[in-house]
């Protein structure tokens, strides 16, 4: 940039003069010893960060032993199971029969398997070497492992953007212990995020890598960075798109900093081929996991990255042109107006036809959710999640600690080191961040930026006002920082000798278009003359279209002034108090940090399925009783047993108990979900005459806190969604729930959650000759019934393989049917409809219901129901 900077100045003017500079130290030190002792000081660090992550983690494993965590982390296991049991086809064509009863769920088409590919993959390769460590063993490592390694890559992905392995180094030992990542990568806790993340940084960090300057590229040529990290970067993002949802914001991110790079006067050949290579490797892949399919080409969320693509294949034609024909800017402009615009009305016309096919799928509603406020999703079963809701400063705090108030620091600092690498860093820090503010659970992103943000301020801190000013004092000149590809960030003294003639600039510059080894001592060779002129000419080309060139100019001259006032025997002097005052206050706040985070990852390891009570007379107990729930019915109920219960509960119903659950945590079926919603919130002797279809036992979760009564209003008007009339005319189900002295409503106190919960309670009791009382867990926090007078015809019926319905004959795809006793019932539901999906015919009915639901969550007349969550759950204490 300083060179570019310089290059830019106003025709026919003059460079401004310089600031005079401190006298040049006596000393120098060996060539490259700087960056050995860096590289040295790097290493050593990866080794504390690999320690102080893989701990960190373990918290789980030392209290509670090899334990799957919460809900979702189980339908994971047993998915890892059902693979390296029965291979690699078998599972891409597994119709689960067990979850989603009777219906079933397509596990092969609904499912990113690379996590389960992966655990499968170490678990068979540790035991080539002779280790006997079990699946469940390897499953509940897998996150504490892959915590280590993203620890790692965000050390690398911020010493590439910053250019300082300090600030890697700083980096990576957030990373290793801050709770925003942590809180998705404790041991046990087997989830998609776990091993995403480090797919994430590694993506970045191989599209950073690939954007990195080599002095040997002339006139914005391709490098072969550019070639073989575009290529590690699009395998990087298959392997993400394999193992989370999440995958859509990396290709927008790195689409979208594609982009501002181009409209910044920053393109160049090695932007075209690395996005090239990450994008025809990266959707190519992509459209192989079973999940994703053609959504790359087809889907809103993926539009901007294909625009992109098609974008810089147009510059890049103009690029081949200008540098055959020698274009001037002014030429090179018309050019990419005259192929854009005809471009442009093509992309216009087919857009206009394609349209009204329905080709385009619609913006989901989690991610319209995330421009928008968490209760205006439209969607009460999106609105239900907790980890909906929007964030918040306390949040930030609560996540980043310490590192929160550096974030801003780092952000500041980064702007003054415009590179192609960093500029990929802010953007990053800024859309993670909104993200972020929109829903909690996405909180995880800001991890990686956050580290590397706070890596550059401390690294600052370190190189600046430490090493550099002690070095300095010491008589020594300062070694150039040196850049990850070997350039050497260059000083203030360059930014003057970029402004004389080229035999001057190579007298006294660091040799080499970007900056050299050494300085020359002997007469430049005519050939470095015409190199240098050649390299000048170009970068005057490339700063006369980059609009930001002026900026860089002042930037520059500004650094210069401000470096030689700290060169000064008076400014190293301060500089180095400064940072020993840093360097005490980093140690005190470290020990905090350390202390709050090891709290936190402790806080995040309890399993939910197990934790620790204490009783009223200070005694320690662990209460084990969902999973003596499950196996109970595991060890007590048939193997053909099918139980009802909330949607959350069913992986671990599967998962533990190994029975046939009506539904689980997956969202693929929004009317399933409410047809349960519905039978669980109706009067008993309803629920009974739908539910003796459809199972054999149900449980609900009773004791307090978060059990069934606290969500009960989410369950009612997820209900309500596609009963329309279950809670009258009010789509918010306010009528489902408690007064403010905690007494039931009339539509509560007949329901059947709130009767199985509370049976034996405050006078509650269920009609035994439709509910059975089978088993409480031993403090009560489980409670399981059996249904009486089930229906055997529709139980064999559903049972039977010829009525599924199959996609082709003789395939694997096909679904089951409710049983024709319900279908009177399943009739009167209306297809849940979004709003947004321009695909789908809007009714009247739709549009009013809709409408009706937001005023309502926004406060409208009607008002929001007076029972919230909370006050479901102190009803139920």
């Amino acid at each position: 940039l300083i060179v570019r900077g310089a290059m830019a100045k106003p025709k026919g003017g003059s460079a401004a003069a310089p600031t005079p500079a401190a006298p040049p130290p006596t000393k120098r030190l060996p060539a490259g010893a700087k960056a050995t002792a860096g590289l040295c000081v790097f290493i050593a660090a990866m080794g504390v960060v690999a320690q102080q992550a893989y701990d960190i983690r373990m918290y789980a494993i030392r209290d509670y032993g090899y334990v799957i965590h919460e809900f979702d982390p189980w339908f994971n296991y047993r998915a890892t199971e059902y693979l390296a049991a029965n291979g690699w086809h078998a599972f891409f064509h597994w119709f689960d029969y067990m979850s989603w009863y009777p219906l079933g769920r397509p596990v092969g088409t609904t499912i990113y398997p690379g996590m389960q590919i992966t655990a499968v993959a170490i678990w068979r390769a540790l035991g080539k070497l002779g280790s006997a460590i079990s699946l469940n063993d390897v499953c509940c490592l897998v996150p504490a492992w892959f915590g280590v390694s993203a620890s790692i890559l965000v050390g690398l992905f911020a010493a590439e953007c910053s250019g300082r392995k300090s600030a890697g180094a700083f980096a990576a030992l957030i990373m290793a212990i801050v709770p925003a990542h942590i809180m998705r990568s404790v041991a046990g806790g087997f989830d998609n995020e776990s091993v995403a993340t480090t797919a994430l940084v590694a993506t970045f960090y191989c599209w950073v890598r690939a954007l990195r300057d080599r002095p040997t590229a002339r006139d914005g040529e391709a490098t072969a960075d550019s070639y073989a990290f575009g290529l590690l970067c699009g395998l990087a993002y298959v392997y993400m798109v394999s193992a989370w949802g999440g995958y859509v914001f990396v290709v927008n991110m790195i689409g979208a900093h594609a982009a501002a790079l181009a409209a910044g006067g920053r393109y160049s050949s090695k932007l075209h081929r690395a996005y090239s290579l990450f994008y025809v490797i990266g959707t190519a892949g992509a459209t192989r996991v079973p999940p994703v399919g053609l959504a790359p080409l087809r889907s809103l969320e993926q539009m901007l990255p294909l625009l992109v693509f098609l974008g810089v294949q147009l510059l890049e034609a103009v690029e081949v042109e200008r540098r055959k024909k020698r274009l001037t800017p002014a030429q090179v402009w018309k050019r990419r107006v005259q192929l854009a615009m005809p471009a442009a009305a093509l992309l216009v016309v087919a857009t206009a036809a394609i349209l009204p096919t329905g080709y385009f799928g619609p913006l989901s509603s989690r991610v319209r959710g995330l421009f928008l406020k968490h209760t205006r999703t439209g969607n009460p079963l999106v609105d239900s999640v907790a980890e909906h809701q929007p964030g918040s400063t306390m949040m930030y705090r609560q996540y980043l600690q310490n590192v929160y108030p550096l974030v801003p620091c780092g952000f500041a600092l980064s702007l003054l080191r415009l590179t192609d690498a960093n500029t990929f860093l802010l953007l990053y820090g800024a859309i993670a961040y909104f993200f972020a503010s929109k829903m909690a659970r996405l909180v995880i992103l800001l991890g990686p930026p956050a580290s590397a943000f706070g890596g550059v301020a401390l690294g600052f801190g370190f190189d600046f006002l430490i090493v550099d000013a002690l070095l300095r004092l010491l008589g020594y000149a300062a070694e150039e920082e040196e850049e990850p590809g070997g350039k050497k960030s260059p000083g203030p003294a360059l930014d003057v000798a970029a402004r004389e003639e080229p035999k001057e600039a190579l007298k006294d510059a660091p040799q080499g278009g970007n900056g050299g080894a050494g300085l020359l001592k002997s007469k430049p060779k005519p050939s470095q003359l015409a190199a240098a002129a050649k390299a000048r000419r170009a970068e005057s080309r490339r700063a006369e279209t980059n609009p930001f060139g002026g900026v860089a100019v002042a930037r520059e001259e500004a650094a210069a002034a401000v470096m030689a006032v700290a060169d000064s025997p008076g400014g190293v002097k301060t500089r180095l108090c400064m940072g020993l005052a840093l360097a005490l206050a980093t140690i005190y706040a470290y020990y905090d940090f350390h202390a709050y985070c090891h709290r936190m990852a402790e806080g995040s390891s309890r399993p939910q399925i197990m934790f620790k009570a204490t009783y009223s007379n200070g005694q320690t107990v662990m209460v084990d009783d969902y999973r003596e729930a499950y196996w109970w019915l595991r060890d007590k109920t048939p193997e053909d047993a099918r139980v009802m219960a909330w949607w959350d509960y069913g992986y671990q119903i599967t998962g533990i108990a190994n029975r046939t659950s009506v539904a689980d945590g997956n969202t693929w079926n929004h009317e399933h979900i409410a047809t349960l919603g519905r039978i669980l919130t109706a009067p008993q002797e309803e629920a009974h005459s739908y539910a003796r279809h459809l199972a054999d036992y149900v449980l609900v979760w009773a004791g307090g806190g978060g059990d069934d009564l606290a969500k009960s209003p989410h369950l009612a008007r997820i209900g309500n969604s596609v009963f329309h009339g279950h809670c009258g005319n009010d789509p918010t189900c306010s009528n489902f729930g408690f007064y403010r002295d905690r007494s039931p409503t009339p539509m509560m106190e007949k329901s059947l959650l709130y009767k199985l919960v509370l049976n034996g309670q405050r006078g509650v009791a269920v009609n035994s000759s439709y509910f059975e009382h089978a088993y409480s867990s031993k403090h009560g926090k489980v409670r399981i019934y059996k249904v009486k007078r089930v229906s055997l015809k529709s139980k064999l019926w559903a049972a039977d393989p010829a009525n599924r319905v199959c996609d082709a004959p003789g395939s694997w795809y096909c679904v089951g049917q409710y049983p024709p006793a319900l279908q009177e019932f399943i009739n009167s539901r209306r297809n849940f409809k979004q709003l947004e999906d321009f695909n789908v015919k809007r009714d009247a009915a739709s549009q009013k219901y809709h409408e009706e639901y937001m005023r309502r969550m926004g406060g409208g007349a009607g008002g929001r129901p007076a029972e919230s969550a909370a006050a479901a759950a102190a009803a139920a204490e």
